[in-house]
């Protein structure tokens, strides 16, 4: 998302500066006319030196480690990340007094289980430690904007696939890892019965929003949900990747995992203040992301080797 929303903001005649620490993603994808630190958001000291050799009007605060479902498992990973890098950026907009808006992509794993179509203006229910995160982060901005005037802008996007995305990452994105897996004639893992939906959204239809919102001052210290409002099952997704890549069906079904079974939200606000969005079906999305997927070819899976709880650790994530 990071690459996609930086090659719009310089087509919009901003400079970008891009900070990543190439954890989850790759130095091929930032765009060439882009200034690129490898850092993390983590490094406070970094942040700030940035901060100060860079008079940022605006700040896009995308960075995250988003595998929802091991957060359970990475907890203190989770929330050094995703929280204290958060306050880090926060700290140093405050500090800096050049911040005009600042913009953070959350998440609909906030709004927890049961809550569907999902409303910006229900109360959150996070049930994982990534949904915490996330929402710990939209209450500090507000609290940075009542106390030191820092605007904000807040989208929760939610299954966002497409181009440049890492799918060699077994742990999240769904998209990805069914590609990866095809590619390499492996089955496609579905977690039960693979019914569970999602509205799954391209790239195309959040990042023109997301890099564009700064123009727009109804989107200030607003909350939006971004991203498409047509359900699909997981199943759906599988057959779309294998017909994508003219294969047969190879579902390998795994035990259930704990996890929200139906999550899509109402667009209803950000239509009203960014205009309707035209969002891409799921098998046109999956296609043009196919064809990415098929010149690049497949990755490098890697386990994740700081599990930091074991108990109802899925086995497929063991090794």
């Amino acid at each position: 998302m990071g690459s996609h929303v930086a090659a719009l903001c310089l087509e919009l005649g901003h400079d970008v500066v891009v900070l990543d620490d190439l954890s989850g993603g790759f130095r091929e994808n930032v765009p060439s006319r882009a200034t690129f630190v490898e850092g993390s958001i983590t490094d406070a000291a970094l942040v700030n030196r940035l901060f100060d050799t860079y008079a940022f009007d605006f700040v896009y605060h995308l960075a995250a480690y988003a595998a929802e479902g091991l957060s359970h498992f990475i907890r203190s990973y989770n929330y050094s990340n995703n929280v204290l890098g958060s306050i880090n950026l926060i700290n140093a907009s405050v500090n800096a007094n050049t911040v005009k808006r600042f913009v953070f992509t959350s998440s609909i794993a906030v709004y927890g289980p049961g809550q569907t179509p999902m409303l910006e203006e229900m109360v959150p229910t996070p049930e994982d430690p990534y949904g915490i995160a996330k929402y710990g982060v939209e209450l500090d901005l507000k609290a940075a904007h009542e106390m030191f005037g820092l605007d904000y802008t807040i989208f929760r996007p939610h299954n966002v696939y497409g181009e440049h995305q890492n799918i060699g990452d077994r742990y999240r994105n769904v998209v990805g890892i069914f590609m990866n897996n095809v590619m390499q004639d492996k089955p496609l893992p579905v977690f039960g019965d693979g019914l569970q939906t999602r509205a799954f959204t391209h790239i195309s239809d959040v990042a023109p929003t997301i890099a564009k919102c700064v123009m727009n001052a109804r989107a200030r210290n607003q909350v939006f949900n971004v991203g498409s409002e047509s359900p699909r099952t997981v199943l759906d997704v599988a057959r779309a990747v294998s017909a994508s890549f003219g294969a047969q069906l190879n579902v390998a079904h795994l035990p259930a995992r704990k996890e929200v079974v139906h999550a899509f939200s109402s667009s209803a606000h950000a239509d009203d203040v960014f205009g309707k969005q035209n969002t891409l079906s799921l098998e046109e999305g999956v296609g043009r992301m196919a064809q990415w997927a098929k010149k690049h070819g497949p990755r490098t899976t890697k386990t994740f080797t700081g599990i930091e709880v074991e108990r109802n650790l899925p086995a497929s994530w063991r090794s």
